[in-house]
């Protein structure tokens, strides 16, 4: 029987208790899913690639099926290097969707053989993002709702200053 894999690409700056969702719910879908992290210094991201793939490897180690890898080139590149044709992408809101559907129709047009498959989190997960964990953890709010703990403790490292 074939083995079938999908690649869920994103910054993942940091891990969420959406993005492990979204994992979860992919894996009952394909054999293996790949969550591959994007280096993507554009974006200036608070933790290092290393530091995102070691959060997310510790999020997931429970999950059968999960490779977590890293890439700095074209996502339909990297897509295509696996030797995959399916690409997962998260929506959370409407407001998500433009820029997602732009996205996957520039990704179509670099790479036809390569899909885009849209999945939804959880509702409980719909309207956390990256950025605002990472705007309340400055401000030192509780986060046990958002990430798993191990995730909270990092961006508190991360954002607070160190005693002198």
């Amino acid at each position: 029987m074939k083995k079938t894999r999908a690649i869920y690409p994103g910054t993942f700056d940091p891990v969420t208790y959406g993005h492990i969702d979204l994992v979860t719910r992919a894996r009952t879908i394909f054999d293996e899913v790949v969550v591959a992290v994007a280096s993507n210094p554009g974006k200036g991201p608070l933790f290092s690639v290393e530091e995102r793939v070691a959060l997310l490897r510790r999020a997931t180690r429970s999950m059968r099926g999960v490779v977590i890898d890293q890439f700095d080139s074209l996502v339909v590149d990297y897509v295509r290097r696996n030797r995959c044709r399916v690409m997962i992408r998260g929506l959370r809101m409407l407001s998500d969707f433009e820029y997602e559907f732009q996205m996957a129709l520039t990704n179509r047009k670099l790479s036809e053989d390569v899909e885009t498959i849209f999945m939804m989190p959880s509702e409980a997960y719909a309207y956390i993002s990256a950025r605002l964990i990472k705007e309340a953890a400055a401000l030192g709010a509780n986060l046990s709702a958002f990430v798993p703990p191990f995730v909270a403790q990092a961006l508190q490292q991360k954002l607070r200053p160190r005693a002198r």
